[in-house]
């Protein structure tokens, strides 16, 4: 199969945004994603992008993405922070999820990044075996904490 891995552009989102919708699906939690491909143009390609993307495009579709922004370390400095590495199911199996992986390797490389970071669910086997591949570090030592848009608003 002939795929080619590129940097995403604004007329790809639509289609990006329904990989997001079926990794929420696979991750068992569709009802929580709430971004609209209107919020998404504007941060990835408005007047201050916040995220971007790599595409992997077979034929005039988008079957692969890797979403990533910047991100800093006051102890090392710039790093990238990979937020969804996602390939449609039906493409799985074809090393598309690694060449994404290696394109943003890549990409970390050129920019002088101190880190690649990413987080992988605990029950996500077939994720933590890709990434076993790369010779990864598990770090089991840090907590995830957020606090969610009605936690914000509520905040006095």
């Amino acid at each position: 199969m002939i795929c080619i891995i590129r940097k995403g552009r604004k007329e790809d989102l639509k289609q990006v945004l329904d990989l997001v919708k079926e990794l929420a699906l696979y991750e068992k939690a569709p009802q929580e994603v709430s971004l609209t491909l209107e919020q998404m143009e504007m941060d990835g390609f408005g007047a201050l992008p916040v995220f971007y993307l790599f595409v992997a495009e077979a034929g005039d579709k988008i079957v692969g993405t890797a979403i990533y922004y910047l991100k800093y370390s006051t102890w090392k400095g710039t790093c990238i922070y990979l937020e969804d590495l996602i390939v449609k199911e039906s493409y799985r199996g074809n090393n598309i999820g690694k060449k994404l992986f290696e394109a943003l390797i890549r990409e970390s490389k050129a920019i002088g990044a101190q880190r690649l970071e990413w987080q992988v669910l605990d029950w996500n086997s077939p994720a933590i075996n890709f990434y076993k591949k790369f010779d990864v570090n598990f770090d089991p030592t840090w907590v995830n904490c957020k606090l969610t848009a009605e936690q914000l608003n509520n905040f006095k």
